[in-house]
């Protein structure tokens, strides 16, 4: 990867003032992933398998890039309010060996708390990644607010509320503005919360740029979390979203021109456990897209299905075996129906038993089957390398992964 005199500068002079004269100790984390991975029986350099939506492809052993993140955060104090200042950097490297990776920076915000005119209340400014819920094993936020704008988090009864403003300008004329409310760590059973979060976004798109206009949109989002689900030591997380118009499922942006006749639906389930040395994540998916066609305008509807899981056994301490297997569907409306089925099995060195314990040195195979609908001619993207699947619905991958989280 090659780095410009003033990228390097910059990222330089942001660290400095992270690590500049304070009493504390600069704090240092992040995740990254990497191996000689994806190597396949079928002639192909490498291949992962996909359907090319998001919250669809089940990643163990079916990762074909590198990804990093890194960050810097400093806690301090000044004039009675309790500040802390977060940098992140990312790099992305979509070959094995390649040199063309881009680095940059994914947040770069301060958070404060303890103004006196609201002593309970954090207020924040800047980039940021902000209120995400994932599901690990997918490697999807379904909740996403992240972005570049300010806001603040308080207390409501028993609850907190957060209130945020977002603003996306990706070109010299496009542009959105976006709200969140989110209402969150309410009290609803025994070891579980609710969370719900509204989304309101407005595109401006000037006359005299755009050929498009902008358009509004309204998200929902109702969230269930439970601790100690079935007693199995894990959590169960269950999804209600809907968008319509250009808000995003995710309670983030969704396409900024995409009118009121764009409805989107999803239910997720996921549920986590740890019995022992007995660990592993499953989730459930289903989804629905109305959206207006771009050229003709018509209504095209489109339903996505998936369910799997992944199961991890500790042997000893430091030896595991884990597997994963997932079944992924897209329904266009009157197109033949996309399927695809994945399953790994990978011999893994870890530092724990534990579900979550990190670094992991993997060794995997993968095998996935598809119809010809999701990629046997060759032409659509269930692999990353099509031209040595034209005509198949079978491939075999394997490698080595490390998986990082510090």
């Amino acid at each position: 990867m090659t780095l410009s005199m003033r990228t390097l500068l910059r990222m330089t002079a942001c660290a400095s003032m992270l690590a500049t004269a304070g009493a504390h100790a600069v704090d240092w984390g992040g995740y990254f992933r990497a191996g000689p991975g994806a190597t396949t029986t079928k002639g192909a350099s490498r291949a992962c398998y996909s359907l090319g939506v998001a919250g669809l492809r089940w990643r163990l052993g079916n990762e074909c890039d590198f990804y990093g993140e890194f960050a810097l955060s400093q806690n301090f104090k000044s004039g009675g309010v309790d500040y802390k200042a977060t940098l992140m950097t990312d790099m992305y490297e979509a070959t094995t060996d390649g040199n063309t990776g881009k680095l940059g920076i994914n947040q770069m915000y301060v958070e404060a708390t303890g103004y006196d005119v609201a002593p309970q209340t954090t207020f924040w400014a800047g980039k940021r990644y902000h209120g995400r819920q994932d599901v690990y094993v997918v490697d999807t936020h379904f909740t996403n607010l992240s972005g570049v704008g300010a806001g603040l988090d308080t207390p409501l009864g028993g609850a907190r509320l957060g209130l945020s403003y977002f603003k996306t300008d990706k070109n010299a004329t496009d542009s959105g503005n976006r709200i969140n409310l989110d209402v969150h760590d309410i009290p609803a059973n025994p070891g579980g919360k609710l969370r719900f979060v509204g989304t309101f976004v407005d595109a401006r798109f000037p006359a005299s740029g755009s050929t498009t206009a902008g358009k509004s949109g309204l998200g929902l989002i109702a969230m269930h979390m439970q601790d100690n689900f079935l007693g199995w030591g894990g959590s169960n997380t269950l999804w209600l979203q809907y968008a319509q118009g250009s808000a995003g499922l995710d309670g983030n942006f969704g396409t900024l021109t995409d009118d009121s006749r764009a409805k989107r639906w999803r239910v997720v389930e996921s549920f986590i456990w740890q019995v022992g040395g007995f660990s592993g994540q499953a989730m459930a998916l289903w989804e629905q897209d109305k959206t207006p066609d771009a050229m003709t305008g018509a209504i095209t509807k489109q339903t996505d299905l998936s369910i799997g899981a992944r199961a991890v056994y500790a042997f000893t301490r430091n030896f595991k075996l884990v597997t994963e297997a997932g079944h992924s569907q897209v329904r266009p409306e009157g197109l033949d129906t996309k399927k695809l089925t994945k399953l790994s099995i990978a011999p893994t060195l870890t530092v724990g038993p534990g579900f979550w314990d990190r670094p992991e040195i993997r060794l995997y195979v993968t095998q996935a089957k598809w119809n010809h609908a999701a990629g046997g001619s060759g032409t659509v993207d269930a692999v990353t390398n099509q031209a040595a699947f034209a005509g198949k619905t079978s491939g075999t991958s394997y490698g080595v992964q490390v998986a990082m989280a510090f």
